[in-house]
């Protein structure tokens, strides 16, 4: 058995351009897996034990106004352990240049739910404090003692800083649910003592409820029973945990990337699978003498076989140990970053686990077992004499070339060797585009994938013409609107938010109302043409029209939670389809809304400035209207975008690099298999006179018939699995552009010929070092 071991070292040594090109197919399919399935199992244990800790409420449920009294009997409802009282309200900060808003709640009196996890400092003990959510205070840089002032309708409060933490109901702290990454400078969370609500409210009273159910209990039934109580009592509406933002939007990271972990790990192994079996077929008919003495010596057939499923094994066990060390080193770290700019997670920190490098050793030495085995069994059924024969040739029929008349006689002969050879081997021929089929379909996906970033980061100035977007304090009227000089144009709306009757699962969305006339806001349909508002319906975002099969003519229902709308009912009617990248919202008009009885008032403007205005100076006296609650830039939108393709750059080229590894490690293998299985014909032209170029030729030929045919047959498969992609990666909230252009297929196109040519070039010094006596007298 050592003599075998040290044969399958020789083996290695003298195809060691293989070896390495399938360890980097194993490595790269390594890394992909223990990168993802770290982020998906620390995110998910972590979450799970901190929801329990610190008690994520169950439901939300909101009013205009509730009190002690009329709250006391909601914890009698079966199913509800606990219930407590809060008041929420928004509130802004005034600096230099810029405001932030402040979500702000009271902390309920022996809070049990929705407990904050304070990070430095302490709760706010009485009414002149307050406690800011860690990474609001980082970037303002605050420290507990500090004293500061915040801006509401009613009027301006002054408080101290306590402490900072988090909470388990902002870990994914944003403001608008359809942005793509928090802003923790422009927005934040803050905490403060009940006591102060009386003074900022007007009158001590609560305007929302958490409640914590018992386990076991149908939250449906529950959610019932609490709308039913509250139906004579200022309700607006509620949210369960699983509608929640930020619940949501983690197990939405956790499911994709455990998703990701199994099936992309899974693809690659296979390529390597196909290799290996490419591979082993080569290593095993080459050595059939070899095998044959071995028989003679008394060898038993599973020592032989073992012997060659050592190169499987070994190849998988390096490949794997080097895949999951480049992610210890380097994506991990990546990952981290990622769910740092994310998500609100206090002390979350990812470590990979040392027991993710099995999984990957024990799939890719199965499968390359199982390729070693079925590549090796027909030789090691014949018997010793028949082994130490040579192979008998192949029985060739006419191909299809030599069956048209007048065209085989015209080809040359280098032509006639590469066409045979081809149709010599179909089975091998076919397995070998396989791992050209699947780099082909990686490349297109992760160049297609960043075409679509950029798609989205290049829609918003074609939909967005304003410059500046100015919200008030209170409702608009034709008398109050004060528009500084410099203004060209502006138009009225009105952000309504919105629940789902009919999708009792979907987080709640918003309805903007504005005048048909507004060509601030373009809108587009799925074939990318413009459609312009009308007075007849509510445009639905593509997106919403994708999860939940909606189209132009149905009728879906929705409840305004606004709280001057009470909760009101509608069913409108959808007019048409639009493609919203980002900040997916329903859009309508006054006249529509108007006449299903709601009563609509604009509370925003959206203004475009002439080509000679000072951008600043317009806002700055907007800022000194009073009337006037916060002022946007559109270059805001432009900066959620920016940071989103900041965010996921590293995550793309990193996996373009390793589409781009695997393909050439795949071609390389393949070229190689190539030259070492036509030894002897090679040998044969240089003998006859053969120049080198033209003998180089004939390789390069065949691999780029079958790179063709692999780009071919990959094409329409790229298509069916980028949209997969795509639709596992979308939501709601966030829509994905599922047409690949021609600039992208044709890119990728091009890299997988020039990585063919590339592996080619690599490979001819073997073709001019092959030995043509020691070649020809081998059959001898």
């Amino acid at each position: 058995m050592k003599k075998l071991y040290l044969k399958l070292l020789r083996d290695i040594r003298e195809s060691k351009g293989q070896f390495l090109a399938i360890i980097l197919v194993i490595a790269v399919a390594a890394f992909f897996y223990a990168g993802l399935i770290t982020i998906s199992s620390d995110l998910s244990a972590y979450t799970e034990d901190y929801f329990e800790e610190h008690n994520l409420a169950d439901f939300n449920v909101h009013y205009s106004e509730i009190t002690d009294s009329e709250l006391s009997n909601i914890e009698d409802i079966e199913g509800i352990n606990k219930v407590e009282a809060r008041y929420t309200f928004d509130a802004n900060q005034a600096f230099d240049d810029y405001k932030a808003s402040l979500k702000i709640h009271t902390i309920p009196q022996n809070n049990e739910i929705n407990t904050i996890a304070v990070t430095d400092g302490s709760i706010p003990s009485n009414k002149e404090e307050i406690l800011l959510d860690t990474r609001y205070g980082e970037v303002h840089q605050y420290t507990v003692g500090d004293h500061i002032s915040v801006d509401t309708n009613e009027g301006s409060f002054d408080f101290v800083i306590s402490g900072f933490g988090e909470n388990v109901e902002h870990a994914f702290n944003i403001e608008d649910p359809s942005l793509v990454l928090p802003d923790h400078q422009t927005y934040g969370i803050a905490y403060i003592h009940e006591d102060r609500i009386a003074e900022i409210a007007g009158g001590f009273y609560y305007n929302e409820l958490l409640v914590d159910a018992e386990e076991g209990h149908d939250s449906g039934v529950i959610s019932e029973a609490i709308e039913d109580y509250s139906q004579e009592l200022a309700y607006l509406y509620q949210v369960n945990k699983d509608r929640s933002v930020s619940y949501s939007a983690l197990n939405v990271t956790i499911n994709n990337n455990r998703l990701m972990s199994t099936v992309s790990p899974l693809i690659l192994f296979m390529v390597a699978a196909v290799i290996i079996f490419l591979t082993m077929s080569r290593v095993i008919d080459s050595q059939r003498n070899q095998i044959g003495i071995m028989k003679a010596l008394g060898v038993k057939d599973s020592k032989i076989l073992l012997h060659y499923m050592g190169y499987p094994v070994l190849v998988g066990i390096i490949g794997s140990v080097i895949g999951w060390g480049i992610t210890a080193v380097t994506l991990v770290n990546l990952l981290n970053s990622v769910i740092e700019q994310t998500y609100s997670l206090p002390n979350f920190s990812l470590s990979i686990s040392f027991y993710t490098i099995f999984p990957p050793v024990i799939v890719s030495i199965v499968f390359g077992v199982i390729a070693c085995f079925f590549s090796g069994r027909s030789i090691l059924k014949e018997r010793a004499a028949q082994a130490l024969r040579p192979k008998p040739p192949k029985k060739m029929k006419k191909t299809l070339v030599e069956r048209i008349p007048g065209l085989w006689k015209k080809l040359t002969y280098g032509d006639k060797l590469i066409l045979r050879n081809i149709f010599l081997n179909p089975k091998k021929a076919l397995a070998s585009s396989v791992g050209v089929i699947v780099c082909v379909i990686l490349l297109i996906t992760a160049f297609g994938f960043e075409t679509s970033m950029q798609t989205i980061a290049s829609q918003i100035n074609n939909v967005y013409k304003y410059d500046l977007k100015v919200d008030y304090k209170e409702a608009l009227a034709g008398d109050n609107i004060n528009v500084p000089a410099g203004v060209e144009t502006y138009y009225s709306q009105s952000t309504i938010p919105i629940e789902f009757v009919d999708f009792p699962d979907e987080n709640n969305a918003s309805l903007i109302v504005t005048e048909k006339e507004n060509k601030l806001i373009e809108f587009f349909d799925e074939q990318n043409n413009p459609i312009a508002l009308d007075d007849k319906g509510v445009f639905v975002p593509q997106s919403y029209a994708d999860e939940y099969g909606i189209s132009v003519g149905d009728t879906i229902k929705m409840k305004l939670i606004a709280p001057e709308l009470k909760g009101q009912t509608i069913d409108m009617k959808v007019a048409e389809i639009s493609t919203q990248y980002t900040n997916p919202s329903f859009y309508s008009t006054p006249a529509y809304i108007n006449s299903l009885g709601v009563d609509y008032k604009p509370t925003s403007l959206l203004v475009h400035l002439n080509s000679e205005a000072d951008r600043s100076r317009v806002q700055n006296d907007f800022e000194e209207d009073p009337l006037v609650d916060a002022i946007s830039d559109r270059g805001d939108l432009n900066k959620a975008v920016d940071n989103m393709i900041e965010q996921n750059n590293p995550v793309f080229i990193m996996f373009i690099v390793c589409a781009v590894i695997l393909s050439f490690g795949a071609m390389f293998t393949i070229s190689s298999i190539n030259i070492y299985e036509r030894t002897r014909e090679l040998a044969t032209l240089k003998v006859l006179g053969y120049q080198k170029n033209k003998i180089n030729r004939i390789i390069f030929v065949e691999n780029i018939i079958l790179t063709t045919f692999a780009v071919i047959v990959a094409l329409p498969i790229s298509g069916y699995m980028y949209r997969l992609v795509v639709q596992a990666l979308s939501s709601t909230n966030q829509q994905i552009p599922d047409r690949l252009g021609f600039v992208t297929i044709g890119l990728a196109i091009v890299l997988t010929f020039v990585l063919t040519i590339i592996s080619n070039l690599l490979l001819r010094r073997k073709v001019n070092r092959i030995d043509m006596i020691e070649s020809l007298k081998s059959v001898e």
